[in-house]
Parts: C-alpha cells; structure tokens; sequence
C-alpha cells in the first residue's frame, strides 16, 4: 500500500464493505443488471477523474471489487496520494459486466468520499507548514478508520482515533472536575493506578487557563504531553483572522509541550495560524463537511468524456 490504514483494536473493514454492499443489494440483489445484462459478458470499466484533485481509496476499492468477484483484476495508473486531474483515465478494472456494474457504486462512493478529503487535506498541510495539520473525531459515524486513512494519503497526522487511545482534557471534563488542576491530578492518577501509558491533552480557552497548566506541571509530576489553544484564533470583519493570543500561549509554553491551534481553521487562515509556532493544528472541516471528489467508472469512456466536455466535468 502507498499510504497503510491506522490501527484500530475493534474496527472490522471487512465487515464495513460487506454492509456497504448489502445497503445497495438488499434482498433481491441488482434487479436492473439481472434483466439487462447476461451471466456471462465480460468488459473493461476505465476509471475516469471529472475534476482537479489528491486521489485515495484505490486498495479500498480493490477489497471491494474482491468481495463481490475475487476474479476482477484491477489496474492502476495512479498510486494513493497521487495528483489527478480532470479528464485523466487513471486505472481500470476487467471481469464480469454484472460484478463491476454491482460494485460500481460502492466503490465510487468510497473513493469520491475519501479522494475529496485526501484533496482539502493535501491543500490545508501545504498552507499550514510548519505546524501539521491534524483531523478530529468529527467523521462519518462507521467510517472512522477510512475518513482518517484519506487525511493520511492527503498528507495529513492523525489525531486520537477515540475515546480509548488517548486522555483529551476538554471543557466539560474541565467543568465536571472542577477546573483545570483538579482535572489534570485526576487524570495523573488514573492513569498511574492503571499503569496506562497514553498522551494526555488539556483544552485551553484563554491565557489564563494556559499558566493554570503550566503551573501545574510546575509543581507535579504530570503525563501531560500535548495542550490544545482552542478558539484563540479570532475572526476579524475583514475576513482575515487575529492570532495575537494564540502566539502568546505558544510563547509562554515555550516548548514544553506541543501545542496545538484548534477553531476557526479554514483554507484561508491555516497558513497565518501555521506561523504562530503552534506544534500541530486541527480542523474539522477536513471530514465533517468534505466535498466529494468527482469520479466515475464508464465501459464507454469515448461517450463519457463527450458528455464530460459538453457540461464541463472533462
């Protein structure tokens, strides 16, 4: 694989195809193709890019032309993480009409999802160097692993895959515990009563919450390893973005931690952010609201780039 998936202890993808595949089938399978196409017809489909963009989800889809008929054989022009650009035929897959017709739609849904991610991924951790650009937890429910898989081809870090393999300190653990060093000294003891070696990560909200954690670090012996600067980054009416409170945290943390910038990252404003000295910086929008990627799958790629051309998607 160019780019491998992250690890997860309980996530089976095996499991997500066959569900994907069985949305579309449900009970009675592909009532069109049985009627229109014969048992035995063989064909080549050419996988054809409509726009500008980062490609991913190529070995996904390669498990997936496999669990509908393992005797598909797939070829690729392009590798994950690779550049494609409108009108490019980028790979192929040859075997039975009825397989690929069936796994058509489950793959493209997979590789338009993931390649637009891979893309804004791709284009937010240019603009953002030196910082890395990290995702959240803010992804499609069941499709944890793959959106987090795209932000790596794209070029992107991974944050916390879960609730399980990270400690992240946030405002209403804050509240519940009853502030910031109360909520770190709980955490330091848990986490040495259950002799768990994990990072550890505080939000912070303002300046004064940022020498709360410093002073507390200070004067115990902490596992904190990570803090985040969240919403210090301030819009302005202009449409840039204020980072004057971000660079000071960063300033009176002075490395002892990393730091990472969280809230009102956009396109446009990650490049500034990304000058603060910030450690990493985190975006949402990178898998709660991606714009797919436009690809298809044609038999006839001659008709297809002609209709492309004609509505401007070739």
């Amino acid at each position: 694989l160019a780019v491998k998936p992250p690890s997860h202890p309980t996530y089976d993808l095996k499991s997500v195809i066959k569900l994907a595949l069985a949305e579309d089938a449900g009970d009675r399978g592909d009532v069109t193709c049985k009627a229109t196409i014969p048992a035995e017809v063989e064909v080549s489909a050419y996988f054809l890019a409509k726009e500008d963009g980062i490609l991913a989800g190529t070995a996904l889809a390669e498990m997936i032309f496999n669990e509908v008929d393992p005797s598909l054989k797939v070829e690729w022009l392009r590798k994950d993480g690779d550049p494609i650009s409108k009108g490019l035929e980028f790979g192929k897959v040859h075997g039975t009409a009825h397989s690929i017709v069936v796994a058509e739609r489950v793959v493209l849904n997979f590789m338009q999802r993931m390649s637009g991610i891979a893309t804004l991924t791709k284009a937010m951790a240019t603009a953002a160097y030196p910082a890395c650009i990290l995702e959240t937890r803010k992804t499609a429910p069941g499709l944890r692993l793959l959106d987090k898989w795209a932000v790596l081809i794209g070029g992107g870090r991974n944050h916390r895959m879960g609730l399980f393999d990270m400690v992240m300190i946030k405002d209403n653990h804050i509240s519940i515990a009853g502030g910031i060093s109360n909520a770190l000294k709980l955490v330091d003891t848990y986490l040495q009563q259950n002799n768990l070696q994990i990072g550890v990560e505080v939000e912070t909200r303002m300046l004064e919450e940022v020498k709360e954690v410093l002073e507390y670090a200070s004067s115990f012996e902490t596992r904190l390893s990570r803090i985040m600067l969240d919403n210090m980054v301030v819009p302005l009416p202009n449409g840039d973005v204020d980072i004057s409170m971000l660079e000071k945290a960063v300033q009176l943390i002075d490395r002892k931690f990393e730091t990472e910038a969280s809230g009102n990252v956009t396109l446009e404003s990650v490049n500034k952010i990304g000058q603060s000295g910030v450690t990493f910086i985190s975006s949402g929008s990178l898998t709660h609201s991606v714009k797919a990627l436009d690809i298809s799958l044609k038999i006839d790629t001659k008709l297809a780039l002609e209709v492309g051309r004609r509505t401007k998607r070739a």
